[in-house]
């Protein structure tokens, strides 16, 4: 095995090294987003339960406080 099979082997190695360092990337900023979608899924989960149980028993004031609590939350 001469010096040029092996600076061959290195090279190619660097370019897989360097694909695998970019998917690492794409896949953490994926991980990122879906995060941020999960807690945004929490939060609307959250002002639904908030506004079941005042519709369910009709009080009006704690629906419309959920309702803004909503709308500011967009």
């Amino acid at each position: 095995m001469g010096l040029k099979d092996v600076a061959g082997r290195l090279t190619g190695r660097l370019g897989r090294d360097e694909e695998l360092a970019r998917r690492v990337e794409a896949l953490e900023a994926d991980v990122l987003e879906l995060r941020r979608h999960n807690v945004r899924l929490a939060e609307v989960a959250d002002v639904v339960q908030e506004l079941l149980v005042p519709l369910a028993s009709r009080d009006q004031a704690r629906i419309d406080e959920a309702i803004e609590k909503f709308s500011k939350s967009l």
